[in-house]
């Protein structure tokens, strides 16, 4: 995964311009919102997010360009682009129309939830799955779709290389009901072998709130903070 800021002894992190950037973007589009909301974990989460608000054509054009950034300059390399339904079809669309404009012309495909019985049939639609392929997403909460991508994959005969979101909760996940110490992006990267490339993370939003506390911020700040400090895993 890209580090989202380094570290010098005794130094504070150095803020990653580009995750600063996506943050401010997605409080503008109300994308990122803050108060009180309750997660799928059952968890009250003092901020969310919701990518489905990125929904007209400059936003949806700005997000992908913030993905292809952060994907290349990740270093992953990959053959073609899988986006699980729902909200990663139009990201994977979005994603593989910039990298085409940026000279990196990829396939892509997506599925569909429920197997269609004419015309092509099947649940694939799209590029034939092979190679080595990225999975877009927006967020990960407990891995459940990575797996799934993963499964239909493999099944095509290709390989499940690494996955791209947009945000990094970077907090515990839950298994049977219960906290654990990993995230589900660890477990994605630890258990399932996949790289994953966020454009930005939970400790990147940290350093928003604090930058912009004098600007009506400071007990967002301090919620998350808090939040962070109960169900947050180390970075890594």
């Amino acid at each position: 995964m890209s580090e989202s800021f380094a570290t010098e002894p005794g130094q504070a992190p150095t803020p990653d311009a580009l995750a600063q950037d996506f943050v401010q973007f997605a409080v503008d589009c109300g994308v990122l919102r803050f108060g009180e909301f309750k997660t799928k974990a059952g968890r009250i989460s003092p901020y969310f997010f919701n990518a489905g608000l990125f929904d007209d054509g400059a936003k949806l054009g700005r997000l992908a360009q913030f993905y292809a950034q952060r994907l290349l300059a990740s270093g992953i390399e990959f053959d073609m682009i899988f986006g699980p339904a729902y909200k990663g079809i139009p990201l994977g669309a979005a994603l593989a129309v910039e990298l085409a404009r940026l000279g990196r012309n990829v396939p892509f495909a997506y599925n569909r939830k429920e197997a269609k019985d004419h015309g092509e049939g099947g649940t694939l639609v799209g590029a034939a799955l092979k190679g080595r392929v990225l999975i877009v997403d927006d967020v990960m909460s407990a891995g459940t779709a990575a797996r799934e991508s993963i499964a239909i994959i493999q099944a095509a005969g290709a390989t499940a290389h690494a996955v791209v979101i947009a945000l990094d909760r970077q907090e515990k996940a839950t298994e049977n009901g219960m906290d654990v110490d990993h995230s589900a992006v660890q477990y994605v990267q630890k258990q399932l072998g996949l790289q994953v490339c966020a454009i930005a993370k939970l400790s990147d939003l940290m350093q928003y709130l604090e930058k912009h506390s004098a600007e009506g911020l400071a007990a967002d700040h301090q919620r998350v903070l808090a939040y962070r400090q109960r169900y947050g895993v180390a970075e890594g």
